[in-house]
């Protein structure tokens, strides 16, 4: 069943359909930010997540708004507990690390 599943996300029309499901959530969040509660950011964070995951077009989007803006796309990448942010961290404190060792000889 999850093979079906993850074959069915492959094809393009489904993509293209995911997409703009998202899209369409992200267009919604603030509607829906307007009810007492987390709902927006919520429904953003859902939107956000299905247009990384089925369009290219998003992520050089998302990658271009990391780079102009680390902060805020480290935020978006804790938020959204993406695997390649902790490898980036895990990177990162690697090197510091070996900077304070190299730096201490």
């Amino acid at each position: 069943m999850r093979q079906q599943l993850l074959a069915l996300g492959r094809k393009p029309g489904v993509r293209t359909a995911l997409f703009v499901i998202g899209c369409l959530l992200m267009a919604t969040a603030p509607l829906v930010g307007i009810i007492p509660g987390p709902g927006g950011v919520i429904v953003f964070g859902a939107g956000l997540a299905l247009a990384l995951k089925y369009s290219e077009w998003a992520k050089r989007q998302y990658v271009r708004f990391k780079r102009r803006h680390p902060r805020k796309g480290a935020w978006a990448d804790w938020g959204m507990r993406r695997a390649s942010a902790r490898r980036r961290e895990a990177l990162s404190k690697e090197q510091q690390e070996a900077e304070a060792v190299s730096a201490d000889d």
